[in-house]
């Protein structure tokens, strides 16, 4: 129960950054918004890395190369939610966006990449995803 709790609240979170980025950039420029997101979201989690003290400093040596760019992702992420947004409205653009993760996690889950176990993917999840589909294309008309 505690996961779906945060994984709602994780949703809610994003939503809201892609609406309030997206009104930032209308202001000053969406790679600024950007800049001033990826600023924030460091210095926070800095903040709560100094008081809560989990983790162990000497594992980032651990960790392979191409992980540790995945927060250079979040540029990109930033980027493309205000410019849809802005385009498509928060709904649509929020719809597509779970539509584009669910995707790619089937074939992760699928072909095992990441070092996540292989799992199989069934009708049942190829039915709600065709029907997540069939609920954005009726959004946008």
């Amino acid at each position: 129960m505690k996961g779906i709790i945060f994984a709602f609240l994780g949703g809610a979170f994003i939503t809201l950054q892609g609406v309030a980025n997206a009104r930032i950039s209308q202001d000053i420029g969406t790679w600024q918004a950007a800049t001033i997101t990826q600023l924030t979201g460091f210095l926070m989690a800095l903040l709560i890395l100094l008081l809560v003290r989990d983790g162990k400093w000497r594992s980032f040596m651990q960790v392979k190369p191409l992980y540790l760019t995945g927060g250079a992702l979040a540029a990109i992420i930033i980027f493309t939610n205000v410019v849809a947004i802005q385009k498509v409205g928060v709904t649509l653009s929020i719809a597509v966006i779970l539509i584009a993760q669910l995707a790619l996690t089937f074939i992760i889950d699928a072909n095992g990449w990441f070092g996540v176990v292989k799992q199989k993917v069934k009708m049942p999840q190829f039915i709600g995803i065709g029907m997540m589909i069939a609920g954005v294309l009726i959004l946008s008309s």
